[in-house]
C-alpha cells in the first residue's frame, strides 16, 4: 500500500494537544500566520505520496555501493532529491537571509514526520542537514555563513554530523581525532570516524561534514574538544567548487535496517590532513554540537513517530482485507476480515493510540523551541526553552521506543506474513531500529531526563507541566462525558505516580545518585504514558468544540479512553519499578560478574 499523511490527526495535534494556537494566541509567533500549516502539510503529503514513497521499497532492496571512494545510491534516489530542493522543502524552517522560508519549527517537525513515514532513510538526509544549518547558524563566523549556510538552507548541499569514533562512542570525550593549526588559520585534521550517516553520496556535488577533534594542547575530556567544518570539496573565492579535500568514505556499513542510507567510516589525513575550519572557538566544541544534537535529537523522535504511523497505516489496511476465522456471533457465510477479532482491535489500537500520544509530544517540544527562539517576552523565552530542554529527551526516547513497538505490532497483526520481505512490514521493523540507538541511545536520554532536566530550577519545570495536565484531567472530569469511560481516573492515577516518583527522584539525587539512575528508563516511560495520556484526552477535548471538517470527533475521545485505559493505566507499576527495584538493579552484579 501507499502512504497517506493523516493530516487532520497531524493539525489537532499540532494546534491544540502542542499548543500550536494557544502560543499563537499569546502573540509568541509574532506575525506568522497559523492557517499556512495546513496548505504546507497537504502539499508535503501530497510530495510524499507521489514521489518519495514510491522508493522506500527500491531503496530498501538495492542499498548504497561505495566505489573508489564515493557513495552511489539506489536508483531514483539522487532525482527525487533534486525535486526535493527545487520544491523548496528543504528550507521549511531556514533563515530568510540565507534563502529558507522562515517557518516556525513547528511545521517542520510535522513536515518531518511526513518525510520520515514515506521514505525514513531519504528523510534522514535533510534532517542532519537542518542540524547543521542549525549550528552554523549560532556558532559559525559571518566568513563561513557567507560561503555555506544559503547553499545548506536550499539542500544544494548537504551536512554531516561526525562525533563517533570506533573506542568512542556515546563517550565523545574519548575521541583521538587530531587538529592543527596552520599558518592561514585553517586547521588540518587527521582521524577516523565511525556510523557517518550520509557520510558521502551522488545526491549533491558537496557534502559540508562537521567533525570534532582534539588540538595537541587541550584539555583533556570533552573540555578540550573543538568543532571543525571540513567540506568534501573546497571552495574557491568565486563560489565554486575547487579541489577534492582530505576525507572520503573507507568502508560503508552492512546494516539491521535503513539500507538506502549510507552509513560510513570517514578517513581523514591519508593525504596531509583535511582542511578545517574552526566552528565557534577552541576547546568549545561540545558546546557547539549540542546545537546540532538537539536538533537531530527531536528529529530522532519524529522519525518513530513517522515510521510507527506507515506501520499502522499498512497493518490497518491489511487488517481489513485480510480474511480468516469468523467473527463471534457473526452469521457471515464464509470467513470474516481480521480486523473483527478484538485482539487485533487491541493491537491496531494500541499502535495508533501510542503513535498519536509520540506526535503531540514532539510537536509539543517543537513549539517549545519555537516559543523559546520566537517570544519578545524574555521570562516567556526563559520558561519555554526549560520546557523543551524537558521535553527533548522525552520526545528522543518514548517515540522511538514507540516506534519500535509500533513496527513490531506491524508484523504481529500480518501474521506469518509479516515475517516474509515482500509485505513490507519487516522493513519498518527493521528501519525503526536504529533509532533508539543513535543521536544518543535511549538509556542516555534517560540519565539525561533524570540528572539534567529533573531538577533543573529545583524541578520547577516539572511542577509546572503537572500542574498543565492536571487542569486538563480537571476538564476530562468535568465534561460528564460517558464516552470517555475512566479516563479521568486513569490520568489523575498516572499523575500521582510521576509526582511521587519525581520527587523520589530528586531525593536519590542528592543522597543516593545510583538509586536514581537505576530507575531513569522507567521513570522516562512513565514520563512519556502519563504526559501522552494527557495530551490526547486534551485533543479529544478540543475536537468536540471544533468544526474544520475532519470527520467525528467521538473516533479522539476513543482513542484517548484506549490510551488512558491501557498504556497509561501502567503508570502504579512504573512508580514502583522506579521506587522499589534500584536495590535489584545494583545487586545484580552476582549474576552478571559471577
Amino acid at each position: 500500500m501507499t502512504y497517506r499523511a493523516p493530516i487532520h490527526d497531524m493539525l489537532l495535534a499540532l494546534n491544540h494537544g502542542a499548543g500550536l494556537q494557544a502560543a499563537l494566541k499569546a502573540g509568541h509567533y509574532g506575525d506568522f500566520d497559523g492557517d499556512i500549516a495546513s496548505a504546507v502539510l497537504e502539499e508535503a503529503g501530497r510530495f510524499a505520496t507521489d514521489v518519495l514513497a514510491p522508493l522506500n521499497r527500491i531503496g530498501d532492496e538495492n542499498g548504497i555501493q561505495l566505489k573508489d571512494g564515493g557513495v552511489t545510491t539506489a536508483p531514483g534516489w539522487p532525482d527525487a532529491y533534486q525535486r526535493w530542493i527545487a520544491a523548496g522543502w528543504n528550507g521549511v524552517s531556514g533563515p530568510e537571509a540565507f534563502g529558507g522560508q522562515g517557518l516556525p519549527m513547528a511545521i517542520n517537525a510535522a513536515c518531518t514526520e511526513i518525510w520520515s513515514a514515506s521514505n525514513i532513510a531519504f528523510g534522514l538526509c535533510p534532517l542532519l542537514t537542518l542540524s547543521a544549518i542549525e549550528a552554523l547558524d549560532a556558532h559559525g563566523s559571518g566568513e563561513l555563513k557567507n560561503i555555506y549556510l544559503e547553499k545548506l538552507v536550499t539542500g544544494e548541499w548537504t551536512g554531516t554530523m561526525q562525533l563517533t569514533e570506533p573506542q568512542a562512542g556515546s563517550d565523545v570525550g574519548a575521541l583521538r581525532s587530531r587538529a592543527e593549526r596552520a599558518p592561514d588559520g585553517s586547521y588540518r585534521v587527521f582521524g577516523t570516524k565511525i556510523f557517518i550517516t550520509y557520510g558521502d553520496h551522488d545526491m549533491t556535488d558537496n557534502i559540508v561534514h562537521f567533525v570534532l577533534a582534539r588540538l595537541p594542547d587541550a584539555p583533556p575530556g570533552t573540555k578540550g574538544i573543538s568543532l571543525f567544518l571540513i567540506p568534501k570539496f573546497l571552495v574557491n573565492a568565486d563560489g565554486s567548487l575547487g579541489a577534492r579535500n582530505d576525507i572520503f568514505a573507507s568502508g560503508v556499513e552492512h546494516k539491521l535496517g535503513m539500507h538506502a542510507s549510507p552509513t560510513c567510516t570517514m578517513t581523514m589525513g591519508d593525504k596531509g590532513g583535511a582542511i578545517g575550519y574552526l566552528i565557534g572557538e577552541e576547546n568549545r566544541g561540545m558546546l557547539c554540537m549540542f546545537t546540532m544534537m538537539n536538533q537531530a535529537r527531536l528529529g530522532v523522535g519524529i522519525e518513530g513517530v513517522g515510521i510507527a504511523d506507515r506501520a499502522y497505516q499498512q497493518a490497518l489496511a491489511y487488517a481489513q482485507d485480510r480474511k480468516q476465522g469468523r467473527a463471534p456471533g457473526s452469521k457471515s457465510a464464509g470467513m470474516d476480515p481480521i480486523i473483527v477479532h478484538p485482539d487485533v482491535k487491541r493491537m491496531l489500537m494500541q499502535m495508533r493510540s501510542m503513535t498519536a500520544a509520540a506526535r503531540t509530544i514532539c510537536y509539543a517540544t517543537a513549539v517549545a523551541l519555537d516559543v523559546a527562539a520566537r517570544s519578545t517576552d524574555p521570562t516567556v523565552r526563559t520558561a519555554a526553552a526549560a520546557r523543551g530542554a524537558l521535553l527533548t529527551p522525552i520526545a528522543k526516547a518514548f517515540s522511538t521506543d514507540i516506534g519500535n513497538e509500533v513496527t513490531s505490532l506491524g508484523v504481529q497483526v500480518h501474521g506469518g506474513m509479516g515475517f516474509i520481505e515482500e509485505t513490507g512490514a519487516a522493513q519498518h521493523f527493521r528501519d525503526a531500529r536504529i533509532t533508539a540507538i543513535y543521536e544518543g541511545t535511549n538509556g542516555i536520554q534517560s540519565i539525561d531526563l533524570v540528572t539534567r532536566k529533573l531538577g533543573a530550577n529545583g524541578g520547577a519545570s516539572v511542577w509546572a507541566l503537572l500542574e498543565e495536565l492536571a487542569g486538563i484531567v480537571s476538564h476530562v472530569e468535568a465534561s460528564n462525558d460517558p464516552a470517555f469511560g475512566t479516563t479521568g481516573v486513569k490520568l489523575r492515577d498516572a499523575l500521582g505516580s510521576l509526582e511521587r516518583s519525581s520527587k523520589w527522584l530528586l531525593e536519590r539525587l542528592a543522597s543516593a545518585p545510583t538509586e536514581a539512575l537505576a530507575g531513569a528508563t522507567p521513570y522516562l516511560r512513565l514520563f512519556g504514558s502519563t504526559l501522552g495520556g494527557c495530551m490526547l484526552a486534551g485533543e479529544a477535548l478540543a475536537a468536540k468544540d471544533i468544526t474544520d471538517g475532519g470527520g467525528d470527533p467521538a473516533r479522539y475521545v476513543t482513542l484517548a479512553r484506549f490510551f488512558a485505559e491501557n498504556v497509561a493505566v501502567q503508570a502504579g507499576s512504573l512508580e514502583r519499578t522506579v521506587i522499589d527495584s534500584a536495590e535489584s538493579v545494583i545487586s545484580a552484579d552476582a549474576v552478571l560478574l559471577a
